[in-house]
């Protein structure tokens, strides 16, 4: 992961996350924490206790960050540091389900914005070997219209975790089950769209070890031997069963401009 990358990941962190962007400049960045995020990322059990115990009100800590090892204000961040990390494993556990509003601009009135529901797919086809296909689906929850490589467009967009001035939202017309459930369609028809080629390849693979393990306990008796033979071709069976697995890696609730799409 290039330095360059790491800068943009920390400002797109800290602003989904709600803090507030004090200084940012090519390779430094200088954040004022969301309770939160002070919470989470600075380890201070005792003072939040004794904030919340006496109903003080708290001051949030302020960061800076450089991802220029020569610069001399800020901590540096790099790939290999404890901090990034920290942020990293954040971002899996807040990551998985946000809720972002387009940043637009009302050039007079008030501008609607349409619910979409966004979801990251992983598809695994597995046997003997794995391949994993990613896809990242997005459905207007009022008319219903599914759009494919939803992540790639929504990164493109000024995003916000509050709603902007003159804005409001359009009340969802489809429940979140069924727009689910339209996207997991959408899903099995890529599958039943793949060569099954793999699936064929890997039953070949297992008729074949199956006669060598016949053969080579053909001449064995016992009840230890077959027992030896049931597990060893149950275990053969398992390695190359053909199976296809989709879980959701992450996903949100954006509300965004008719023109968004």
């Amino acid at each position: 992961m290039k330095q360059e990358a790491i800068h943009s990941y920390l400002e797109n962190f800290f602003r989904a996350s709600g803090c507030d962007i004090l200084d940012l400049r090519p390779r430094f960045i200088k954040v004022k924490l969301t309770i939160e995020m002070d919470k989470k990322l600075m380890n201070r059990p005792f003072y939040w206790h004794y904030v919340e115990k006496i109903g003080a009100r708290p001051e949030t800590q302020t960061l800076a960050f450089k991802t220029d090892p020569a610069g001399e204000e800020g901590e540096f961040v790099h790939f290999g540091s404890p901090r990034l990390h920290h942020i990293f494993s954040l971002s899996k556990e807040l990551g998985r389900y946000v809720r972002l509003y387009e940043n637009a601009r009302s050039n007079g009135g008030n501008l609607p914005l349409y619910p979409w529901l966004g979801l990251n797919f992983k598809i695994s086809f597995q046997c003997d070997l794995k391949r994993d296909e990613l896809m990242s689906l997005g459905i207007n929850l009022f008319n219903g219209t599914i759009v494919k490589a939803f992540q790639e467009t929504v990164e493109a967009l000024p995003l916000s975790p509050k709603i902007p001035d003159y804005c409001y939202t359009l009340a969802p017309m489809i429940k979140p089950l069924s727009a689910v459930n339209r996207l997991f369609a959408v899903i099995e028809a890529f599958i039943h769209r793949q060569d099954d080629a793999w699936a064929l390849e890997a039953r070949e693979k297992l008729r074949n070890d199956l006669e060598l393990l016949e053969r080579f306990y053909e001449d064995m008796e016992g009840d230890a031997y077959r027992d030896a033979f049931e597990k060893e071709r149950d275990a053969l069976m398992e390695q190359y069963k053909p199976r296809i697995h989709v879980s959701i890696i992450n996903g949100g609730l954006f509300y965004l401009t008719g023109t968004a799409f």
